[in-house]
């Protein structure tokens, strides 16, 4: 069978296939469960652990989760039975330490609950199988760390590493083979030398780091009597991580070389009709969507995961899930297991799922829009602005130290999201721009603008802002039927990297496809970092007072609302004039990624970075060069992809274009006589073309043996390949893209965007 018979297979299977079915649980008498009734069955939470251990043993643990103490053998033991009990009571056969390596996706080693017992006796020994799983082994097992990313901390033959159980995020089960199921532990992932080898361990610390400035300087505006317990022992971050992704059909997707290689389609041209109509977002969403997006959220609401909204995003074929909002590090978990859920439910759905930033060239890219706050130990949200946010001076000094965090490591946070998928994306289709501002809304903006300024608020009320009437009249029709209804404090702004709305701070510019944590890493860190530098400010102001007066909270807010003026933007990130704007505030605008890397080992990051704790120097320089390593072999993939799609592909089947309308030009001359026929017209018009992508062919080996020439240098290959493969490639596409409109339907082997944009 020809490509294009495949192809043609394909689309008529599509049509013909069946949707699956699945039974949603039910109760005794056949209703079915609410969801609140099976949400967390299959997870080992706290609930779990104190119903299976002594109290002084959960009393222990739970001070061990707090960071009081260690973990103790005989408590490890204990909980190490339980959870093999209830496991293997729902199925489990094996178990496994989940981590988060450098490579942007999970990892897992599975090790069965079978061991073998030796009993000598006077006859000689005796062989019994039975089931075991220790403490130790719950702690921490020994994958081979050697085929993971180190940055260069440790030679390949140097092969030890270590996942240790992160007990602050619940183990859980999920569906194995032929009926059964298997215990995923999470955990971090070190060295042998106590290195971070993963994501995880760096949020972790940052974390603890935001913990501790926030809870010194809540401690110092809001005291206590002496000698009583500070009011304030932690403050955590929360996090609610909206996913975008693709759903394409698996069938055309096997027949897209480039997309099951690298993720998104190297060459390929939009259909008539694709978002330009508005009509995808909020759409109905398709029969065999809606199928898969229903059991993805059944088996994620039994691992615990709050999955609270789907709907169509933009683009054809885009869609979007969002979940409640959780503690930070328990919120990537969830993040990571959903791309894992969503894929492996795509499958039996035969549809697969695209979480590339941009598989489609000229529409919406997807990202994983991070929504981030602060919480206390007490409930309370710190970016909660009340209704009068000009007097709630706990949330400004807040505020502002968030403002300061990204004026002063903006360029950091750039790194935190660049990768070679997510650089097609940013400041394209709604995608935010590259360079890193705030958007506050009008009324916050008018609140620090006043509080400079030593003036009223203007233009604002309290009922204004409350709520919108729709009730009253509005051009003399009315619509008393309508409720009036709450208005947020801010609008919303599509174009800001990083923007307020409402109680949080949403960094829009996070790719889809990869993993939050380092983001949220270092977003903590510079949060941390600048609530220090607020605190040191307010003692400064209070000097030899106990405790600061409202005098000295405001001179401090105003200090810091002028110094980070330049980093709050308002208007249209997608515009010229806001680059040019951006340029005279000293903003930086880093284009490439190998740029953005450098910014990781700029001293003024570095130094914030280590001295909270949450890098070492090594780690850091480690992680600068996986990511120079990690985009050069993207992007060589990519060349290399290409390449071969358009030498044994496209090419081919142009030149078999070409040799039909040659035929039939001889035929028609035999019969006709020479003559300037339209099969002709076609083939001379074709010609240039297909010259133009053989000499693309040549440009694109010329810079592969650019890269391949260097030797042992992440960096220079990391500049290398931004410098040459992506220009060559731009141009191939360019060539094949315009071969693509020449060449007839019947010739053309790969699956064309009119037919993976739409079911």
């Amino acid at each position: 069978m020809s490509l294009n018979s495949a192809r043609v297979e394909s689309l008529k299977d599509i049509i013909t296939r069946p949707t699956r079915v699945i039974s949603y649980p039910k109760k005794a008498d056949g209703k079915p469960l609410y969801t609140s009734e099976f949400f967390g069955e299959n997870v080992f939470d706290l609930q779990q652990i104190a119903k299976a251990l002594p109290k002084p043993a959960y009393a222990s643990f739970l001070k061990q989760m707090r960071g009081r103490q260690a973990l103790d053998r005989a408590t490890a033991d204990a909980i190490a039975h339980a959870v093999r009990i209830w496991a293997m009571d729902r199925g489990a056969t094996h178990f496994t330490h989940w981590f988060q390596p450098q490579t942007g996706t999970t990892a897992e080693k599975h090790d069965a609950f079978l061991s073998l017992k030796s009993t000598f006796t006077a006859a000689g020994e005796e062989v019994t199988a039975i089931d075991a799983f220790s403490g130790s082994q719950l702690m921490q097992a020994e994958p081979d760390a050697s085929s993971f990313p180190s940055g260069g901390m440790r030679t390949t033959f140097e092969a030890r590493g270590y996942t240790v159980w992160d007990t602050t995020s619940p183990m859980f089960i999920q569906e194995g083979p032929h009926g059964t199921s298997i215990l995923y532990i999470p955990s971090v992932f070190i060295s042998y030398n106590g290195d971070a080898l993963d994501e995880k361990t760096n949020l972790l610390r940052s974390t603890s780091a935001v913990s501790k400035s926030a809870c010194e300087l809540l401690n110092l505006i809001d005291p206590v009597p002496v000698g009583a317990q500070p009011k304030f022992s932690h403050v955590y971050t929360t996090l609610g991580t909206e996913q975008e992704y693709f759903l394409i059909d698996r069938s055309l997707y096997a027949l897209r070389p480039d997309l099951k290689t690298t993720g998104r389609t190297l060459i390929g041209n939009l259909p008539p009709k694709h978002q330009q109509m508005d009509d995808h977002y909020f759409g109905h969403v398709p029969s065999k969507v809606m199928a898969t997006m229903s059991e993805a959220e059944l088996e994620l609401f039994r691992l615990g995961v709050p999955v609270k909204t789907r709907h169509n995003e933009v683009a054809p074929k885009q869609f979007e899930l969002a979940p409640i909002f959780e503690e930070a590090s328990l919120a990537v978990d969830h993040n990571l297991l959903t791309m894992d859920v969503l894929s492996k439910v795509a499958h039996k759905n035969k549809l697969k799922v695209l979480f590339h930033e941009k598989p489609f060239k000229g529409v919406n890219g997807s990202g994983k829009h991070c929504n981030w706050s602060m919480s206390t130990d007490h409930g309370e949200n710190l970016l909660d602005p009340t209704v009068k946010p000009e007097t709630n001076y706990r949330f400004l000094l807040i505020l502002v130290a968030v403002l300061h965090a990204v004026q002063q490591h903006g360029a950091l946070l750039r790194t935190s999201i660049s990768s070679a998928s997510n650089e097609h994306r940013l400041g394209a289709c709604e995608a935010p721009p590259s360079i890193l501002s705030i958007f506050l809304g009008q009324h916050l903006n008018e609140v620090l603008n006043s509080i400079e300024e030593s003036r009223p608020i203007k233009n604002f009320s309290v009922p204004e802002i409350q709520t919108i009437k729709l009730g009253g009249t509005v051009l003399d029709v009315k619509v008393a039927t309508l409720p009036s209804i709450s208005r947020d404090l801010t609008d919303r702004n599509r174009t800001s990297p990083f923007a307020f709305t409402g109680n949080k701070f949403e960094f829009r510019a996070v790719g889809s496809k990869q993993s939050p944590a380092f983001p949220v890493t270092v977003l903590n860190a510079a949060v941390a970092s600048a609530l220090q530098d607020v605190t040191e400010a307010l003692r400064e102001q209070m000097g030899d007072k106990p405790f600061p007066s409202d005098a000295d909270k405001l001179t401090v807010i105003k200090k810091f609302i002028a110094s980070t003026k330049n980093i709050r933007f308002e208007g249209d990130g997608y515009s010229d004039a806001w680059i040019a704007e951006a340029e005279k505030r000293g903003l930086p605008n880093i284009k490439t990624c190998p740029e953005a890397f450098e910014q990781l080992l700029k001293p003024s990051h570095a130094s914030m970075l280590t001295k909270l704790g949450i890098f070492s120097q090594s780690e850091l320089n480690s992680r600068y060069f996986i990511m120079n390593e990690r985009y050069a072999k993207d992007l060589l993939v990519e060349a290399n992809t290409m390449r071969t799609l358009l030498a044994q592909q496209i090419l081919p089947a142009a030149f078999e274009y070409r040799g039909s309308l040659a035929k039939s030009i001889q035929i028609l001359n035999t019969i006709e006589g020479e003559q300037q026929s339209p099969e002709l017209e076609a083939l001379k018009g074709l010609t240039p073309v297909v010259k133009e992508l053989q000499a693309a062919i040549a440009g694109l080996d010329e810079a592969i043996a650019k890269l391949h020439a260097i030797h042992d240098d992440a960096v220079a290959e990391a500049k290398a390949a931004s410098d040459y493969i992506l220009p060559a490639m731009q141009a191939a596409r360019s060539a094949a893209d315009h071969l693509e409109t020449l060449t007839a339907d019947r010739y053309y082997p790969i699956p064309r965007y009119s037919e993976l944009l739409w079911f």
